[in-house]
């Protein structure tokens, strides 16, 4: 098989007219050819750190709208699904993932649970890590988001970095905000990168003390303006990633939609493509080919360096999309599960109090960090009430894995004027998360939640619109189009319900994160990220 273009050298920073010949899946002739073909063939885009289950979709379903972007390769943080299911669920991503072309590389996740303060339906420890790291299909030590835990010398923390270096697996960080004494024992412990910047300060530093950096951009957290100007001149040790990419922006573009913003800021093409296809091959050790003799025949035909709209995507030699089709096919799989509370009852999600002021969280729009302020309390009764008219709703997490009394707590920027909007997508032991304007709509959304197995969902009244996710109660059993679709109409319902949040859904997703600061709510209480501690509701 031959394909003419225009060759985009990016080692050689040169493009040039030429053909490539690919025999078996390989490279096997890459030369210099005059024809009138001016489209160019590059290698292909890798996302760089990406949790797949948060597209809400399976691997081979996420393969097949990720081709049509360009996508030929992910590094991808299986550590929801272990959340629920341990280890058996890094295995049920990596065998399910083979079933397509698309190249995962998983890693082993790190910090299961997150935190001692929250439920999961799982545990990895350290002799986990060892036998997952000893797997040749983990590539490396996914995030490790406990960095209390490295800096004060946990041994269980230390043994699975440990694990990691024994077997010569780079430690992907996590370690938004962390700044100078403490990042460098961070990073002297051998944790390599950090995707969790959102300054240009604080990732410039840890640029500087050896750190690679990737810029993330995606469904919720949104980095990309705030350090994008760094990669003129560190273009080196920075890759590109979507963290979390929900199932309707997946539709529409990947890493391609971020190579056509820096160019769009005149940035030197040959460096952004390093960062975009180079960087992560060369740092993960990853299967991929970069265009070159003899390597893997992993590369894309885009129309232009401009907007990188795809032509044609192929892996290994096949082609798996052309122009807007995907030949990715449908593969069957299973829906393991493990969903394991009973319904709710309005009285549940009641708050008693009398406290003047309470400790709100603070959403921010396009970020996973939250503020704690302090507001003036609705009482009624002996009742903390929602405030809809200061925007003042009230959040609840309830454990899915066994029925206790769910933890409650109230947040602000939600913008719901009226109804719930609810989520079994709750990072990271993905326990149900609601927001809502009443107990009673709370209630009727977290009890849908629970009817399906897992899943988002909308309600107001008898109107509801849900998404079922029964596998691992966080990813779809339906097509990526279907589920991007069905995810587009509740998104639009819990717009049409007041929210003001460009992905409220995603945002929801992250307020039961304790690990990104500062005030967020597990199924265990209110937790204040800075002192790392559970905190009072009333002040």
């Amino acid at each position: 098989m031959q394909i003419q273009g225009q060759i985009v050298d990016i080692k050689n920073r040169r493009i040039y007219s030429g053909e490539i010949t690919v025999e078996n899946g390989k490279i096997t002739s890459i030369a210099a050819k005059e024809h009138n073909v001016k489209m160019y063939i590059l290698p292909g885009f890798i996302d760089a750190h990406i949790h797949i289950e948060s597209s809400m979709l399976v691997p081979s379903e996420f393969a097949k709208l990720a081709v049509l972007h360009g996508t030929v390769a992910t590094i991808s943080d299986p550590h929801e699904i272990a959340n629920v299911l341990g280890k058996e669920g890094v295995y049920y991503m990596i065998e399910n993932s083979k079933k397509v072309p698309l190249k995962f590389h998983f890693g082993a996740p790190s910090c299961v649970p997150a935190t001692a303060y929250e439920t999961a339906g799982a545990v990895i420890d350290a002799e986990d890590i060892k036998e997952l790291m000893a797997h040749p299909d983990i590539f490396y030590l996914s995030e490790m988001m406990n960095y209390p835990g490295v800096l004060f010398d946990d041994p269980e923390v230390l043994k699975k970095i440990e694990w990691a270096k024994h077997f010569g697996k780079p430690v992907d960080g996590h370690a938004p905000g962390l700044r100078g004494e403490p990042i460098k024992k961070y990073i002297t412990a051998g944790i390599t990168t950090d995707h969790e910047c959102f300054t240009f300060d604080e990732a410039q530093e840890k640029l500087s003390l050896g750190m690679k950096v990737l810029i993330r951009e995606g469904s919720a957290a949104k980095n990309f303006e705030a350090l994008i100007d760094l990669l003129p001149e560190h273009f080196e040790n920075m890759m590109f990633c979507s963290d979390d990419k929900h199932p309707d922006d997946l539709i529409v573009n990947h890493i391609n939609a971020l190579c056509a913003r820096a160019v769009a800021k005149g940035m030197d093409i040959f460096k952004i493509l390093q960062v975009a296809c180079i960087n992560p091959v060369h740092h993960y050790k990853m299967n991929v080919g970069l265009l070159q003799m003899n390597d893997a025949a992993d590369f894309i035909v885009v129309e232009d360096l401009v907007d990188f709209k795809v032509i044609q995507t192929y892996i290994d030699g096949e082609l798996v999309a052309e122009n807007g089709q995907s030949f990715v096919v449908h593969v069957p799989f299973e829906t393991p599960n493990n969903f394991n509370t009973s319904k709710k009852k309005i009285s549940d999600f009641e708050v008693t109090g009398t406290a003047p002021k309470i400790r709100v969280i603070e959403a921010l729009e396009g970020q996973l960090i939250t503020n704690e302020i302090h507001c003036q309390a609705l009482l009624s009764e002996g009742k903390i009430l929602v405030d809809t008219s200061n925007d003042i709703l009230k959040m609840a997490v309830v454990n899915r894995y066994q029925d206790t009394k769910p933890a409650i707590a109230f947040i602000k920027n939600f913008g719901l004027k009226k109804g719930a909007i609810a989520s079994s997508v709750a990072h990271d032991c993905h326990n149900i998360v609601v927001v809502g304007t009443s107990d009673e709509e709370i209630c009727r959304a977290v009890n849908l939640i629970i009817e399906n197995t897992g899943g988002i969902c909308a309600v107001d009244g008898n109107n509801r619109k849900s998404l079922a996710l029964p596998v691992a109660g966080i990813m779809s059993n339906t097509n990526g189009w279907d589920t991007g679709k069905s995810y587009q109409e509740i998104d639009a319902m819990a717009k049409e319900l007041g929210s003001t949040l460009n992905a409220p859904f995603m945002t929801l997703s992250f307020m039961a994160l304790l690990v990104i600061p500062d005030l967020k709510l597990s199924d265990k209480g209110l937790f204040s990220g800075k002192s790392f501690s559970f905190v009072d509701l009333e002040v």
